[in-house]
């Protein structure tokens, strides 16, 4: 590390100002920073100085995110060779889902990055580290089968109309993966939904068989939820790919079909493990947003008038991108309420919302995305309602005491 630090000492000159490379001194120091903590100090006031910055912060929620972005890996190919009949070891099932994750981030790493480079350079700012870790979610949350052009068309609207135009990291009303994902499931709805757009049946290199079996069927058990009829209550039950019953341990391992990284909820609880652990997220959303969810899941259990308000709370905290969305997106710092008391009103409408939408609105299974994007809009006014009613209740406390 010494011999890099020192290599990046020798070249630091020509970025600054009246340094022959002085235009890209943003990109310079966006890697500088990246790869070693400042040593800048402020000059006056009191401050109060650790290590920890938003890029460390923001490796944090990368490392969280490993594990259920490496089991989606592998899921992809599993589904692709479950779908094809096809054996296959777990080395090549892995390396095929590998094959197919790659590009999504690739894709969504160079444009949102290129973007927000661009965007430091034209203001002579800083470049901001927030697309790090939104740069990872946006292909864990979408289809394996979107186009990679259609990522990066909407990876490049969220990026500048979501964020940038808000003023860049920090400042952004509405989570910007989901925004990504918002955009891309209203601009092209045929790519999101649908039987065959969650199982990737295609051949990568020569790695997949690229035949499905009769009978294959990449719907998510979200959608077949949606799709039954009145007539099946009682008897209705989730299949797998090749229309088998699943279980309640093939909904927690994650080996169903869904979008990239939301399916196993054991990665997603060890990612939620990591982020608590480091302090990085707040287990009162988290909490609030699954007792939410299950509590109006409950609730729809005793009308029971149709297939999904039939389907247990547990199985709605486990199904789509539920607890993907509870731990890695409602608990977003800069979109959420900041307030202790208030994010547990955030969370908890969070987790209501997204049933409600999931059993009263047919075309949209899912829920998680909308809600997490309803309550980014309404946290501003949650954390105020919080604020005044502690200074109501402290100049009360003053009034009796005179």
């Amino acid at each position: 590390m010494k011999a890099l630090r020192n290599f990046l000492n020798r070249m630091k000159p020509h970025f600054e100002e009246g340094g022959r490379l002085s235009a890209f001194r943003s990109v310079f120091e966006g890697f500088e920073t990246f790869l070693f903590v400042s040593n800048a100090t402020s000059r006056s006031g009191v401050h109060i100085h650790d290590s920890i910055d938003s890029k460390r912060t923001m490796t944090v929620v990368i490392v969280a995110l490993l594990p259920a972005l490496l089991f989606g890996m592998y899921n992809t190919g599993y589904q692709h060779y479950l779908a094809t009949g096809a054996a296959a070891s777990w080395q090549m099932t892995f390396l095929y889902g590998f094959l197919a994750v790659l590009p999504k981030i690739i894709v969504s790493y160079v444009v949102g990055l290129g973007i927000e480079f661009i965007s430091a350079q034209i203001k002579k700012e800083e470049i901001q580290e927030g697309f790090l870790v939104s740069g990872m979610l946006i292909p864990m949350i979408v289809p394996v089968d979107t186009p990679l052009w259609m990522i990066a068309v909407a990876t490049a609207f969220a990026v500048i109309f979501a964020k940038e135009v808000f003023g860049g990291t920090g400042y952004n009303i509405f989570n910007v993966a989901l925004v990504t994902r918002a955009f891309l499931f209203f601009a092209y709805p045929a790519a999101m939904s649908g039987d065959k757009v969650f199982v990737r049946t295609a051949d990568i290199f020569g790695l997949g068989a690229g035949t499905p079996l009769d009978g294959f069927t990449g719907a998510t058990p979200l959608g077949q939820i949606a799709t039954a009829s009145k007539d099946m209550i009682g008897s209705f039950q989730v299949m797998d790919t090749l229309n088998r019953p699943l279980s309640t341990m093939d909904m927690l391992t994650g080996f169903i079909p869904g979008s990239i990284g939301e399916t196993s909820v054991i990665a997603i609880l060890i990612g939620a493990a990591i982020l608590l652990y480091t302090g990085v997220a707040s287990w009162k959303t988290m909490l609030a947003v699954f007792v939410g969810g299950a509590a109006v899941a409950f609730g729809f259990n005793q009308m029971g008038t149709t297939v999904a308000m039939s389907v247990s709370p547990l199985e709605h905290l486990m199904l789509g991108g539920f607890a993907f969305g509870a731990v890695f997106m409602a608990t977003d710092p800069v979109t959420s309420a900041r307030t202790e008391t208030g994010k547990y009103i955030y969370g908890f409408l969070v987790g209501a919302m997204a049933i409600v939408i999931r059993v009263l609105n047919p075309g949209y299974p899912e829920g998680m995305m909308l809600a997490i994007l309803l309550m980014n809009t309404f946290a501003p006014l949650i954390d105020y309602f919080v604020v005044d009613g502690n200074v109501k209740r402290r100049l009360r406390r003053v009034a009796v005491k005179k």
